[in-house]
């Protein structure tokens, strides 16, 4: 199981369209920090990470897709052409 399997959980359970989260949120859920990288809007971008990534994985299989906001936030949009 990946370490963003809670927030691929968590995510699935949501039913809005935007769901805003802090880092510190995002880390209490996964119990653990998020690396150095996710200051980076490309660590977050599904284009980027080609669906690849372990992280892009957890948001993407709960039908969202990822963006870096400001100040350590991160804003997933429901994704209709994804699957849950």
């Amino acid at each position: 199981m990946s370490k963003y399997e809670p927030l691929r959980r968590y995510l699935a359970r949501q039913r809005a369209a935007r769901v805003e989260m802090t880092f510190n949120e995002i880390e209490n859920m996964i119990g653990a920090l998020l690396p150095k990288a996710a200051a980076r809007a490309v660590w977050w971008d599904e284009a980027a990470a080609s669906g690849g990534a372990v992280q892009t994985r957890a948001w993407r299989g709960a039908g969202y897709r990822a963006q870096l906001g400001t100040n350590e936030r991160v804003v997933f949009e429901r994704n209709a052409t994804l699957t849950s």
